[in-house]
């Protein structure tokens, strides 16, 4: 374990690459090998706008990545945090860094995302892919990229982690996220199982129907968890899954990068609600 933390401490920049690309590949080419179901769509066309907010998110998180690194350099010299008032082992302090940085950094802000009415229009544009796949998971408006790195950036804070457990965490989100949005057909029993541990395709894929509750369900990005603790998590029939989000319906705008930098302006609107199931 110590190994793998002193990796990540200093992690280049060209791995951290492969990380990103080799998941989007990856899972890529696995979506043509087992498909959730047919999307009628033309994959490179509908990866486009994704790719593009690939890259803005990239770009935010590397010129705010210096603050990432004071913040975690500084709770590690004065011992700040909620890690640092209980001696534990070290495969301990690091599993549960990881955990609670996934708990503060992508549960809650996803959470707060969808209850705040200007960060849900911001978020809209990751709702909005009609045909989510891999390049959803990092569809996301720059000022989404500001929101969800400030969540972060005040976990470390708060929990105390040292750079090596958030490089680690990072890495596993990214991973994570596009495994769970990939358009993969998981066998049933499998998905079940191991969506008690982390967050699955389809039980993201719920999350991505475009009407409520199920649109306000499943926030989780790695681990389960969270949302089975805190009574967030609903299933629904991958048959029954329609993707996008009924306040904005037209597919056509919502794959322009135009239309979604805009998006986040227009009058607020939230999803209809719908009887449970």
């Amino acid at each position: 374990m110590e190994t793998i933390i002193q990796y990540f401490e200093t992690i280049p920049s060209l791995h951290r690459s492969i990380i990103l690309v080799g998941g989007i590949t990856f899972f890529w080419v696995l979506e043509g090998l087992l498909p959730l179901r047919g999307l009628p769509y033309q994959k490179w066309r509908h990866a486009l706008p994704n790719f593009f907010f690939t890259i803005t998110s990239i770009v935010v998180n590397f010129v705010l990545a210096f603050l990432l690194l004071a913040t975690a350099d500084w709770v590690q010299t004065h011992q700040f945090g909620l890690l640092h008032l209980i001696d534990l082992p070290f495969w301990l302090y690091v599993v549960l860094g990881a955990m609670l940085l996934d708990f503060v950094g992508a549960y809650l802000a996803h959470y707060i995302e969808h209850r705040v009415k200007p960060l849900w229009m911001v978020h809209l544009v990751h709702h909005s892919d009609h045909h989510v796949d891999t390049t959803t998971a990092n569809r996301h408006h720059p000022l989404e990229s500001l929101v969800r790195f400030s969540f972060t950036l005040f976990g470390v804070f708060v929990l105390g982690t040292p750079i090596g457990i958030v490089m680690l965490y990072q890495s596993l989100s990214v991973v994570l996220s596009q495994f769970n949005h990939a358009n993969i057909q998981l066998p049933k029993k499998l998905d079940a199982v191991l969506s008690y541990v982390i967050v699955t395709p389809h039980m993201h894929k719920v999350h991505h129907h475009y009407v409520l509750p199920y649109t306000d369900s499943n926030f989780g990005n790695i681990f389960a968890l969270w949302d089975r603790l805190l009574g967030t998590y609903k299933n629904l029939d991958a048959e029954q899954i329609v993707y996008g989000v009924d306040v904005f319906p037209n597919e056509e705008e919502n794959s322009r990068v135009g239309s979604l930098l805009k998006q986040p302006f227009q009058p607020y609107q939230r999803p209809t609600m719908v009887p449970d199931k």
